[in-house]
């Protein structure tokens, strides 16, 4: 590829292009993992953390190792997208009527956004220095956020979830494989401190130490990949949250550094921003597919969806609620009958 000069120039040409395309940060990376990487998730898999995502134990050797997912990457471009929130992510949990939404999934989806961008730079890449190169957007075994960490993005918080001194808790990651050769970036540097606010405010304790989180307690895990009922023991903590939690993430005190997004993709749209629990419980197959097209929530499906609000109702503990929950009772999902069955004797019990 010529001199080390020239190496590093390529590099800056590559950051620069990411940039224009729309890009908040880039960073670049060995296709290397350390052993404490490695150590961590054999860890976490071992204690069952990973709960029913079975897709993570699975091809461990390729997420430990980037090179056995392709033997012939030289160098992985880590990109972070903001979508920090303008305001408190987290005001809508004061208001029992409405569902709340996490904050990543209030308009599109990032996936297809930020690949189309990945496939850009990609492309570009290819044509200008002739290297091959494969893009990823959380659809490969990659462990996104330790690379992102590695390439100087930040560093994994307590809460597991990438920090940037520059934009919080609140970016998206992507990354290009290529077979250039580049000067790698500074890893990230932990400056979580003593600080402990993420773990803290987590309503099911689903930290069982800094750094570690056990999915089977998360609510982001439970009402969005756990596909039956959601155990009894964690509804009432779900409160009114109908789709993820942003909780640990919006508390990060680096999150005062973070401007809100300037991605117009990303702004939430108004029908998701403050959801009625009422109109979500009523809805049917077609009239989910609607509300809900081209965001995230879709890919759950309506049943699942609606297991959530039946919970959010449940723990509204208000009595003009308790038909919208009875009327699900004869749906023809058992997901959704026995949830509502839960709620409207959660409602009756708490004089609904």
């Amino acid at each position: 590829m010529g001199t080390a000069a020239d190496a590093s120039a390529i590099r800056e040409a590559i950051r620069e292009r990411a940039l224009a395309t729309g890009f908040d940060a880039v960073g670049f990376a060995a296709p290397a993992l350390d052993d404490r990487t490695r150590e961590r998730l054999g860890t976490f898999l071992a204690a069952g953390y990973h709960a029913d995502m079975a897709w993570m134990a699975d091809k461990t050797d390729r997420r430990g190792d980037p090179r056995t997912l392709w033997p012939e990457a030289g160098t992985i471009i880590a990109l972070g997208l903001s979508y920090a929130p303008d305001g408190d992510p987290l005001a809508g949990l004061a208001d029992p009527e409405q569902g709340m939404v996490s904050a990543y999934a209030r308009n599109r989806d990032y996936h297809d956004l930020i690949k189309g961008r990945l496939k850009t730079i990609g492309q570009w890449i290819h044509h200008r220095y002739k290297a091959d190169v494969k893009v990823f957007v959380d659809t490969a075994p990659v462990l996104e956020k330790p690379l992102a960490a590695q390439a100087g993005l930040g560093w994994q918080g307590k809460h597991t979830v990438l920090v940037s001194r520059r934009h919080g808790s609140w970016l998206f990651l992507g990354e290009i494989y290529t077979t250039l050769s580049l000067p790698p970036d500074e890893p990230g540097t932990d400056r979580c401190g003593r600080c402990t606010r993420c773990q803290d405010i987590c309503p099911t304790q689903a930290f069982p130490q800094p750094y570690v989180l056990d999915s089977r307690r998360c609510i982001a895990y439970l009402t969005i990949e756990h596909a039956g009922p959601i155990p009894e023991e964690f509804r009432p903590a779900i409160g009114n949250r109908v789709y993820g939690c942003d909780d640990c993430i919006a508390v990060c005190p680096w999150n005062r550094f973070a401007q809100a997004s300037r991605e117009a993709a990303f702004l939430p749209r108004e029908e998701l921003t403050a959801p009625r629990l009422a109109e979500l419980a009523a809805l049917d197959d077609a009239g989910f597919r609607r509300l809900f097209s081209a965001s995230p929530v879709k890919r759950i499906g309506r049943d699942r969806f609606i297991r959530n609000v039946m919970i959010a109702i449940g723990n509204s503990g208000i009595p003009a609620l308790l038909s919208a929950a009875a009327a699900r009772l004869g749906d023809g999902s058992p997901l959704v009958r026995e949830t509502a069955a839960w709620a409207v004797a959660r409602l009756q019990r708490s004089g609904g």
